[in-house]
């Protein structure tokens, strides 16, 4: 049981890592096509949406096989600054 959470965990934050530059490419996508909507800027923009997604799933593999997808995520969504006491100056 406690595997399959672990399982469930990092596969959530391994999409949470794999959509960011999904929807970056997705929207320089758009940005081609829509720029100048014809049949070759429709191939170039959904290229360039496939061209992040593929570029979030390598990126998200490797973050899993060094640290995990769910220390990685932890690491970035932290906040430092309220972990400080309110009588520490620094």
């Amino acid at each position: 049981m406690i595997k399959l959470l672990k399982f469930i965990t990092e596969a959530i934050g391994w999409l949470q890592i794999a959509t960011s530059p999904m929807l970056i490419g997705i929207f320089f996508g758009a940005l081609v096509y829509y720029s100048n909507p014809s049949k070759t800027n429709l191939i170039i923009g959904i290229s360039v949406a496939i061209l992040g997604l593929i570029f979030g799933m390598l990126w998200a593999i490797r973050i899993s096989k060094t640290n995990g997808s769910i220390e990685f995520m932890s690491k970035i969504i932290a906040t430092p600054e309220l972990d400080k006491k309110v009588n520490d100056k620094n």
